[in-house]
Formats: structure tokens, sequence, C-alpha cells
């Protein structure tokens, strides 16, 4: 029954994923976006999209089910599809033996960290930031340094060796926790700036973990660079998945990959960690890697236009805004400062226009008077929500 719903209403798939669906259709949904706000606001907050499945995911998801495929997970097939993807798409020799399975992101982040440092030790961010990794090695412990981006939204290599020599002055190790491309700017770091991180931290014994959840949703012409693959990366360790371009939180998974000087790392991970991760999960990603490659095209080309709409209809609704179109996420960040709305705009955009954005405070030094907006929605959503928060203004 599920086949024929997706079957049927996405007959051009891989089309247009994003306009596929009504506001009606989204508005059935269950999940956190569609629920956590009253029906009249229009959702457009937490990183989840509003599209239909990839038939080969949800071909693999069935299928197992049909099958009563529904035990432990086994087997290395997430770990090969991911392999064979970045083979292909980023011209990337991956070693399958240095690739685990981990639960989710954060979990695999967070082990990682766990296995490179000592309650006490620090780990450097670069804010504004993802606000899990603000929170996530706290709860472990860990001191969170921060290295603000500059105003171009791009590494700052000064502040980032002040954070270092914080980080260690105090006779502790440290992890550069690197997001790669940066939630919640989009900005996709440039080779030559990832080879400047591997030398620093090696110049400073900093470890670097890169987060790339984000990383199959960048444009061929933007050229992602996995951090493992470049000079002076052997000793780093990295995580992806593909719940953020798939579109799959409410199917978790993710992988943990390592550099070949890392490798010993890896293998202290617990084996729970890889053992904990949703059978029919790793099914879904593997899937999505290894047969959802045209729907992703689609879908970043429909990303791309929509940051085109984006950007014309902040200038025409919201043009004392601030947004600097990047290619790496679905995510874009508003500097709202002139605006006139204090801190925290998000507040007053929920509550005058009734569009749901994130607050820009979680995500530390550099998010007052910001909003991140998630434009991986129908074109139509998206031009309402832009006019609704225009004419909240007046």
């Amino acid at each position: 029954m599920y086949m024929s719903v997706v079957t049927n209403a996405a007959l051009d798939l891989p089309g247009n994923p994003l306009r596929q669906l009504t506001l009606d259709q989204l508005r059935q949904r269950t999940s956190a976006k569609w629920r956590t706000h009253p029906a009249d606001v229009l959702p457009l907050w937490v990183a989840e999209m509003d599209v239909l499945v990839a038939e080969p995911i949800a071909k693999a998801v069935t299928d197992a089910m049909a099958a009563g495929d529904t035990g432990y997970p086994s087997g290395s097939g997430y770990a090969e599809a991911v392999a064979a993807f970045a083979a292909e798409r980023w011209s990337w020799d991956l070693d399958p033996d240095r690739v685990r399975t981990v639960p989710d992101m954060m979990l695999g982040v967070v082990e990682m960290i766990k296995v490179l440092t000592r309650p006490g030790d620090a780990v450097v961010i670069n804010s504004p930031v993802y606000p899990p990794f603000h929170r996530f090695p706290a709860f472990n412990g860990r001191k969170v340094i921060e290295a603000p981006l500059g105003p171009d939204h791009r590494i700052d290599f000064a502040a980032l060796a002040e954070a270092f020599e914080l980080a260690l002055g105090r006779g502790g190790r440290a992890v550069y926790l690197l997001c790669s491309p940066h939630n919640p700017t989009g900005t996709v770091h440039a080779r030559a700036e990832l080879e400047r991180v591997a030398r620093l931290s090696a110049d400073y014994g900093v470890r670097v973990v890169a987060d790339e959840a984000h990383a199959p949703l960048v444009a061929p012409d933007a050229a992602f660079t996995p951090y493992l693959a470049v000079a002076g990366a052997a000793d780093g360790l990295a995580v992806t998945s593909a719940a953020k371009a798939w579109n799959l939180p409410g199917l978790r998974g993710a992988v943990a990959m390592a550099g070949p000087d890392a490798a010993v790392d890896l293998a202290r991970m617990p084996e729970e960690m890889s053992t904990s991760i949703s059978h029919l999960g790793a099914l879904a990603h593997a899937a999505a890697f290894r047969e959802g490659g045209p729907w992703l095209d689609a879908l970043v080309a429909d990303l791309a236009e929509n940051r085109r709409l984006l950007a014309a209809a902040v200038a025409e609704h919201l043009p004392q805004a601030r947004y600097r179109p990047q290619p790496g996420t679905y995510l874009a960040w508003l500097d709202c400062r002139d605006l006139g709305l204090g801190d925290d705009p998000a507040a007053h955009f929920l509550e005058r226009a009734r569009v749901a954005v994130n607050s820009g405070l979680p995500f530390g030094t550099g998010g007052k008077g910001h909003v991140r907006l998630n434009y991986a929605t129908t074109p139509e959503i998206l031009t309402e929500a832009v006019e609704r928060m225009g004419a909240s203004l007046n």
C-alpha cells in the first residue's frame, strides 16, 4: 500500500522533490516539524525537508518489512555504499575497513570526543554553529571553546589558533569539532582551507573531528572536499549520514570514518555503537548512498532554485535583513539586526508572522539578532513565509 502511494504521488521522480506536496498534505504529517506549532504556523525551523522519500529508499524499507527483516543490524553494506558514493562524487578512495556504523551523527561525534579526550579537556568549535556542538561536549564534561567565524562566515584562522592555545594552555588535550559544510551558514570549506586546518591542528597537537552531515547536498560546482581526503588529515576522524540529504531523521543512522593514522582510535569506540544502529535505518541509508543519486541531483537543483527565490523574497519583503546564499545546506542564516527586533527575532516572527524559524541564540557567539530558516520546502510555502515575515514588521 505504501509503495503505491509513493509511486502515484511522485510519478515524475526524480523530477522536482520540493514541488510534489501541498500544504494540506504536509499538515497531515506527525513529525516534530509539523506538530510542534499550531496549524496556522508555517514551520521553517527543524532540519526536515518537505519531500517524499526517494523510491529506492522506500523500496528497501518496505521490502524488509514485507520479509519480516526487522532484526538486529549486520554486515558492512552501509559502509560500502558510503565508500562507493565518495569515490563517485568526491573522487575519494575511502577504505570501508576504516568505516563503522553509529546510531546517529551526534552520538558518533560524542564517542569520538570521548576516545580522544578526557573530562575537563577542551572542544573547539566555530560559532555560530549547530547548537548540539555546544551542548553534547559539555554534557560529557568537556570545556567548549569558541573560535568564531569571520564576518564572511569562513574560518578565522587567527581566532582558531587563539582557541587552540587557550584549549591547550590548561595542560590537557583538545579536539577541533569542524562543521563541514557549516550549519547554519551553509559555507562550504575550500580544500585549501581544510589543508590549513590540518596543518594548524598538527602544529598544536589538536585532533580534528569533522561533522559532514550535509556533505551530499553540496552542488557539484561548489566542490565539497571530505576532510579526511586532504593532505595532513591522516589522524582525523569524521562522521556522515544520509539523514539530511535524503530526509531520513526518522530512520536514524550514520557512519564514523577514520584517516589511516586514526584507525586505532576508531577501533577503540565501544562495539555498542555499531550494534545500536537501527537495522532498517542502515538499510535505508545504504540504499540512499547506493541508489539515491538521481533523486539527490534533482533535490540539489530544487534547492538552488529555492535559494534564488529566497534571496529575491528577502530583498523585496525584508530589505533590511542580510542574507548571503551559500550552497552547503538547505539552511539560511538571516541577519535581522537592522530590523529592530532585539536579540531574538524568531520570537517576533512566530508570534506576529506565524512563521517558525530557529532562534540564533543557541548557535553561540554571532547568533544574536539572527535566525536560521529551512528553505527545503515548496516555493509556495517559502514565498508565503517571507511575505508574512515582511508584513509582520508593519
